[in-house]
C-alpha cells in the first residue's frame, strides 16, 4: 500500500472489508464447515471490494487492461486448481476451485480459462466491470513514469514496490483438521501482456499441505516463482522440523531479501 495516499478513509474501508471477510470465513468454520468454503467465501469478498488487488480492485497492465489470476489448494490431497489472465470472470477464485474439482487439470490461462469457467456456470461481466478511478490514475502515472525514463538523461527511479502489493489470499484451517489456502491478484501495474506472477502457480504463491501448513503470499512475482516460496516454508516445515513461523522469516527474511526479492506470506 502506498502510505502517501493512505487516508484514515482508506484504512476505514480496509479494515471494515477484511473484517467482514473474516467473519464470513469464520462463520463457515465455526458451522463445521470446510476450510475450503472458508477460503473460497472470505477471498470472494476481497475480490468483489474495490480496494484490493483482486477482482473489481484490480490493477491495470501496460495495455491498460485488467488480467487477473488466482489459485486455490486443498492440503487433503493436495488437489489444486488455479487461473492466469482472465478478463471476464468476476470472481477467479471461483474459478479456480472450479479448475481444482471439475478438470483433471491444475491450470487454466486466458480464453481457455474463461470458458471453461463459462461453461461450469460461473457468473461472467464485461471486462469493463473490473474498472476502478484510483486504478486508472495509477496506470497513467506509471505511463508517464516509462515515458520519462525513456527519455535521454532521465533520472533512474527505484520501482514502486506498493505497485504489486495488495494481493489478497486467505487460509483456514476447519474442525476435521483439513487446510486450504488461496490467493487473487491483479498483478502488477504496467505489466507485460500475457505476464503471469506468481498467484496462479502452486507452489510459488499458494501451497497446502494437511501435514504442514497452508500458505498464501504477496510480493514481487518473479521472485516468489524462482524461489518456490509458498513450497519452501512447507518443506522446511516438513524435512528441516521448523515450526510455520520460523519458516516464513527465513523464507522472507534471508531466502527472499537476499535475491532482491520483497512481500509477505500469511499461514
Amino acid at each position: 500500500i502506498d502510505r502517501d495516499s493512505f487516508t484514515p478513509e482508506h484504512e476505514r474501508l480496509y479494515h471494515a472489508t477484511l473484517e467482514q471477510s473474516l467473519r464470513a470465513g469464520h462463520a463457515i468454520l465455526k458451522g463445521g464447515g470446510s476450510a475450503l468454503d472458508a477460503v473460497e467465501a472470505a477471498t470472494v469478498i476481497m475480490e468483489d471490494a474495490p480496494m484490493f488487488n483482486a477482482g473489481k480492485g484490480a490493477v491495470f497492465t501496460a495495455e491498460a487492461k485488467n488480467e487477473l489470476d488466482a489459485s486455490i489448494m486443498d492440503g487433503r490431497a493436495l488437489q489444486a486448481g488455479a487461473v492466469g489472465g482472465v478478463t471476464t470472470v468476476k470472481n477467479p477464485i471461483r474459478a479456480a476451485r472450479a479448475v481444482m474439482e471439475q478438470s483433471p487439470h491444475v491450470l487454466f490461462t486466458n480464453r481457455g480459462a474463461e470458458k471453461f469457467a463459462s461453461d461450469n456456470g460461473l457468473e461472467m461481466v464485461d471486462p469493463k466491470y473490473f474498472f476502478t478511478e484510483r486504478r486508472w490514475i495509477q496506470i497513467q502515472t506509471w505511463l508517464k513514469q516509462q515515458e520519462a525514463k525513456a527519455k535521454p538523461h532521465a533520472a533512474a527511479e527505484p520501482d514502486r514496490h506498493a505497485d504489486y502489493f495488495s494481493t489478497v489470499g486467505c487460509v483456514a484451517l476447519d474442525t476435521k483438521g483439513n487446510i486450504a489456502a488461496g490467493t487473487s491478484t491483479g498483478g502488477m501495474t504496467g505489466k507485460r501482456f500475457g505476464r503471469i506472477g506468481d498467484s496462479p502457480i502452486i507452489g510459488a504463491g499458494t501451497y497446502a499441505d494437511n501435514r504442514t501448513a497452508g500458505i498464501s503470499c504477496t510480493g514481487h512475482g518473479e521472485f516468489f516463482i524462482r524461489h518456490a516460496v509458498a513450497f519452501d516454508v512447507s518443506a522446511r516445515m516438513k524435512y528441516a522440523n521448523e515450526s510455520i513461523k520460523q519458516a516464513a522469516k527465513t523464507v522472507v527474511q534471508e531466502t527472499l531479501k537476499k535475491a532482491g526479492g520483497r512481500g509477505g506470506v500469511i499461514g
